[in-house]
């Protein structure tokens, strides 16, 4: 199936799960799930960093997709806006995490141990590495951008910045891999 033919076939099944009465909307929204689970959990473990807590970021993300779908005006923006919701579930998901590990920290008698560098990869995994070196928001414009080939302006909509935003992290995204790949320091 090409990128184009995709898309159609997920706007058909949006305006289907939009439109469809109990079993053809049903279905349709089982298929949509089918089909963009694994990208929205690549989305979240790519912002999150970790399986668990991206899988429950997706869940609570789907929550939302499914009861706000029937607003979403126009199918062609399902990507886009269901990146979005992913991205805030990260994002109170992280909240969460980092509240947990405040709060056992505070009432820990023994000192935490610190993290240590990640050890560089070597052959095709350096440029997985380096991805995972960027910030956050600059990591999510590249995968949005390069991976999940999202226009600009849809990865604008999806993280909920400006589209100036999404080129200046893309572009600062670039030139940091550029020099961590090159074994330049960032």
């Amino acid at each position: 199936m090409t990128r184009s033919t995709a898309r159609l076939f997920d706007e058909y099944l949006v305006a289907s799960a939009q439109a469809g009465g109990l079993s053809g909307g049903r279905a349709a929204m089982e298929q949509l799930a089918r089909r963009w689970h694994p990208k929205l959990v690549g989305h979240a473990m790519r912002l999150t960093g970790e399986r668990e807590m991206a899988e429950d970021a997706v869940q609570a993300a789907w929550g939302e997709i499914v009861k706000g779908i029937a607003r979403l005006q126009d199918p062609r923006a399902f990507p886009a806006w269901a990146f979005r919701i992913v991205s805030r579930a990260c994002a109170k998901e992280i909240g969460r995490a980092v509240q947990r590990r405040e709060l056992a920290h505070a009432y820990s008698a023994e000192p935490q141990e610190t993290a240590s560098q990640p050890v560089e990869p070597s052959g095709g995994d350096r440029l997985r590495f380096a991805i995972r070196q960027l910030p956050p928001g600059e990591r999510a414009a590249i995968a949005l951008h390069h991976f999940e080939e999202l226009r600009v302006a849809e990865v604008a909509v999806a993280l909920d910045v400006p589209v100036g935003t999404v080129k200046s992290r893309l572009a600062n995204a670039r030139t940091r891999l550029r020099a961590i790949l090159e074994g330049e320091n960032p």
